[in-house]
């Protein structure tokens, strides 16, 4: 079965870090774009970032531009989100998922039906 876990999440105060890790089993994620996304309460889930097979491409939300980071280990078979400055309206459950690249080329933040497989998300609450 293939399965991607997210981990890394937790309560942080307003200008904090974190670094959320996505790790597949099961499948091989060199194969294939990664996408992180998030939802908060009420709202539709958003794209925050995404990755190409090789690391190459990376895009971006405007709303995290220059405060987060997503890189990836192939060797390690897993993705990262490193998040810096965080604010509140940060807070949300972040997803990563994996994306076949001929849906989920990563020249532009693709939306959520262009991905596969999904992990189960990570709460991330950013709050004083």
């Amino acid at each position: 079965q293939l399965h991607l876990v997210e981990s890394g999440g937790g309560l942080v105060q307003p200008g904090g870090s974190l670094r959320l890790s996505c790790a597949a089993s099961g499948f091989t994620l060199h194969y294939y774009t990664i996408g992180w996304f998030r939802q908060a309460p009420g709202k539709e889930r958003e794209g925050v970032s995404c990755i190409s097979r090789s690391g190459d491409s990376t895009n971006y939300a405007d709303s995290v531009k220059g405060r987060f980071t997503i890189s990836r280990d192939n060797a390690k078979n897993t993705v990262y989100l490193q998040m810096n400055s965080l604010k509140p309206e940060d807070t949300a459950i972040y997803y990563c998922a994996a994306g076949f690249p001929f849906k989920a080329m990563c020249v532009i933040l693709r939306p959520p039906e262009s991905y596969d497989f999904w992990g189960q998300g990570t709460q991330v609450t950013v709050s004083s």
